[in-house]
């Protein structure tokens, strides 16, 4: 009996030990260290995805166990072992429920921080991107800000709400009837520039995925991307930059869409990460994030991938001219083909802070651009309205440039100089739809039978 409180101590030693391990090793998601601890950090800065160490909480267990085995030694040296065994259980039960408590107050058995501090569903969603993503990815939480600052939403994180706002806005709904290739194709299933918007999104999100970086982020790029594409495709893109002094461009359009045009000129408020990537989506842009980058490699493989299936539909080409050097290496239909690009891309950019393809690839896809360039895009029967569609965008800004106060409310209070009157201008242009323009034309130019009787 005279080594039983040995006994009892090397156990509750050993207790302390594994204690000990339990606690500098349990996945704590939420709680910060409150005296102490260690939180690493990742890359670029970031908290690292190492679990924190509460140092106060392991030495408020090694106190009680102390207390602990000092009652224990007390009882069987003074009371005896019956009433020893007695007060020893009595003892641990008291002590696992104090240590229980503790554990409670400090939220150890709440998944996302310490009882009792009311946690958004945003916050949450925020935590867990933090704790799912790649070091590499962007977070929500970490966003640069908008241009004005504004109460975050207690649901939805930063981006998803930029992707929701560019889902609502007029300029997207606008898109389903503006020029992809073919000028305000009749036939039900060719592209417009809404259905190149989705198929983009679509590769984006299927690579942001398999990557572990932000899909919220990469949607709301990639529905922003081509906000500002005028009527006609890039025809009308190039009639507006030949004719206004200012010059043109899709991806500063869609950028000042989202800035100043939408909702009657308070612009959408975007993030600066969703309004870098469309600025720089274009294959000459530079991207400051990877989900940018993604968009950016998706823009491109989309539109190639679905004009040739457009091209096939219309009998400009066929499955046969695809040239060699192409199918060999990316697949002999467009189905297999996208599937290569999208499979390199996300092989060669795991764990990597740059998206990037293979040379094989990257090579096949420049020669596909090339082919289409050559036997679509320059096609004379593709073609054959755009020199008409320049045309009548040219006039439209002639007209309105000389009569702005035919100009809608909106536009024509944005007038106070010859530089401010010339962006109206092409601000209502190039948010008109092909079929808007042609009917707007038609009001101004075309004489109209006489119908009065």
């Amino acid at each position: 009996m005279g080594s039983n409180p040995i006994r009892s101590t090397i156990t509750v030693d050993c207790i302390d030990l594994v204690g000990a391990v339990f606690f500098m090793t349990r996945p704590v998601q939420g709680i910060i260290p409150p005296c102490g601890g260690h939180r690493p950090v990742g890359n670029r800065g970031r908290p690292g995805r190492l679990y924190p160490v509460d140092t106060a909480l392991a030495i408020y267990f090694f106190r009680l166990i102390r207390i602990h085995k000092k009652f224990t030694i007390f009882c069987f040296l003074k009371k005896g072992f019956r009433i020893f065994i007695q007060n020893i259980l009595i003892a641990t039960v008291f002590c696992c429920c104090i240590f229980y408590w503790q554990l409670n107050t400090r939220g150890f058995f709440h998944p996302y921080g310490q009882q009792g501090v009311h946690m958004t569903i945003r916050e949450e969603l925020e935590l867990r991107e933090q704790e799912i993503l790649s070091p590499w990815a962007s977070l929500s939480k970490e966003t640069r800000g908008r241009l004005k600052e504004e109460e975050p939403c207690d649901i939805r994180p930063a981006f998803q709400r930029d992707r929701d706002r560019i889902l609502h806005s007029k300029s997207f709904r606008r898109l389903k009837d503006k020029t992809q290739v073919f000028l305000a194709p009749t036939g039900d299933h060719y592209r417009t520039r809404l259905t190149h918007t989705l198929e983009v999104s679509q590769n984006a999100r299927t690579i942001a995925k398999a990557l572990r970086l932000n899909e919220d982020l990469v949607e709301a790029i990639s529905l922003g991307h081509d906000l500002g594409h005028t009527p006609f495709g890039h025809c009308g893109e190039r009639a507006l930059n030949r004719i206004c002094p200012l010059g043109f461009e899709h991806n500063e359009q869609s950028l000042r869409i989202v800035d100043i045009l939408e909702r009657n000129g308070k612009g959408l408020n975007l993030c600066w990460e969703v309004r870098d990537g469309i600025f720089n989506h274009q294959m000459s842009g530079s991207p400051s994030t990877l989900e940018g980058q993604i968009v950016r490699f998706s823009d491109k493989i989309a539109y190639l991938h679905h004009d040739m299936d457009d091209a096939m539909r219309a009998g400009l080409l066929t499955e046969e001219e695809i040239p060699r050097e192409i199918s060999d290496v990316a697949g002999k239909t467009i189905g297999e083909r996208l599937d290569f690009f999208i499979h390199d891309m996300i092989r060669n950019s795991q764990d990597k802070d740059v998206i990037s393809m293979s040379e094989p690839a990257a090579k096949a896809l420049q020669d596909m651009r090339t082919f289409m360039f050559r036997q679509v895009y320059s096609n004379p029967v593709a073609k054959a309205e755009e020199s008409r569609a320049e045309q009548l965008v040219e006039v439209l800004y002639d007209y309105f440039f000389t009569h702005e106060d035919r100009l809608p409310d909106f536009y024509l209070h944005m007038i106070v100089d010859e530089t401010s009157k010339m962006r109206a201008v092409c601000d209502y242009i190039s948010a008109m739809s092909d079929h808007f323009a042609i009917a707007k034309y038609e009001e101004l130019f075309v004489p109209k039978a006489w119908s009065v009787l």
